[in-house]
């Protein structure tokens, strides 16, 4: 089966709002999505929680989420969350 990728863009103001959009197309992803946090540069504790949901979602689902564009300090947080590992990372 071919692998189809979905590619969403995370506006900062608004990320916990993306990541309930993210979820609900997660039923039509085959393969990965990719998420793009270029414009986040930071990350609050209701966004940390909405990650672990997405993602647990996204894992049940068979889903490989990648996220793009994670600056330092964001990365920063997610590690002391002990989020990176459930995550891939590319620039």
């Amino acid at each position: 089966m071919a692998m189809i990728a979905v590619w969403l863009k995370i506006d900062e103001e608004r990320v916990v709002q993306a990541l309930h959009e993210a979820a609900e197309k997660l039923d039509s992803v085959e393969g990965e999505m990719a998420l793009d946090f270029s414009s986040v540069q930071r990350i609050d504790a209701g966004a940390l929680r909405g990650m672990e949901e997405f993602e647990t979602l996204a894992g049940d689902k068979g889903v490989k989420v990648v996220l793009r564009g994670v600056n330092v300090g964001v990365y920063k947080v997610l590690k002391l969350a002990k989020l990176t590992s459930r995550f891939s990372f590319a620039s």
